[in-house]
């Protein structure tokens, strides 16, 4: 489970390295996980320690949204007084969301029908 724990952060820490020094604008471990996603596609498996690992984190992926949810109680007066923008920037980002995926799927979808 180490192996698969330290192959995992590796990918996060070239991930902020390269997020620091040349991709800015994007977070590094969104990076790492584009990284890791390209790695694992090139090794054309997961490894069984990389399995492990993620299916322990993503067991227990509920305890991540602690911090959050005592950060929303802990600035409540504050949403409560931005209710109006905090709700806009929610719908916006949702519906963006939706048509940004909804955009890649017909692309991706064009791209197998014509290889078909």
């Amino acid at each position: 489970m180490i192996a698969g724990l330290v192959e995992i952060l590796l990918f996060q820490g070239l991930g902020e390295i390269v997020s620091r020094f040349a991709l800015t604008l994007i977070p590094g471990p969104v990076i790492g996980l584009i990284l890791l996603l390209a790695w694992l596609q090139l090794r054309k498996r997961v490894p069984a320690q990389v399995e492990l690992v993620a299916s322990t984190l993503t067991r227990h992926l509920g305890l991540l949204f602690v911090p959050a949810a005592v950060g929303v109680v802990m600035f409540w007066p504050h949403l409560k007084s931005n209710a109006l923008a905090v709700v806009a920037a929610l719908v916006v980002s949702v519906v963006l969301t939706i048509a940004v995926s909804a955009t890649v799927l017909r692309v991706l979808a064009r791209r197998r029908r014509r290889e078909s």
